[in-house]
């Protein structure tokens, strides 16, 4: 019950109360853009979405569930068009991405091609693939020397 409770409070107060805030918002992105292509997130996805969250946080579950929950809002403001759609947090991207070199580390390709297997329509899978190729050459050109 408190874990809960504090959970919704980290989640209110985010920028506030969580150390490197600004890097978590960022992998959230990241994750919802690869995760929302299809306009949908499958159980598939949410299994590896926090599979993929406990190994970026070493099994921190708090943090881990924070990240995942920063992808659900992500992805809720994209499909109710809420003030965010998807071109927009491309270009969100790749502005934080330039703004912020080292953001460009935060970007794992190996963990975001493992969404590949959750996608069953080949043109989602497609451009699921033209998605992250495009988040590694930001990697790749705005990666640490």
């Amino acid at each position: 019950m408190i874990k809960k409770i504090r959970r919704k409070i980290k989640k209110v107060f985010r920028e506030l109360l969580l150390y490197h805030h600004s890097s978590l918002e960022y992998r959230a992105k990241v994750l919802t853009l690869v995760v929302g292509v299809n306009q949908e997130i499958r159980p598939c996805e949410k299994e590896l979405l926090y599979a993929i969250a406990c190994e970026i946080y070493d099994n921190d579950e708090e943090r881990a569930e924070i990240l995942v929950e920063a992808v659900m809002e992500y992805f809720d403001k994209i499909i109710s068009d809420n003030g965010l759609n998807f071109d927009h947090l491309v270009f969100q991207i790749e502005k934080e991405t330039k703004a912020v070199k080292r953001f460009s580390d935060k970007i794992n390709i190996d963990a975001l091609n493992k969404f590949q297997s959750c996608i069953d329509n080949e043109e989602d899978r497609v451009y699921q693939q033209r998605v992250i190729a495009y988040l590694a050459s930001l990697k790749e050109k705005y990666g640490s020397v």
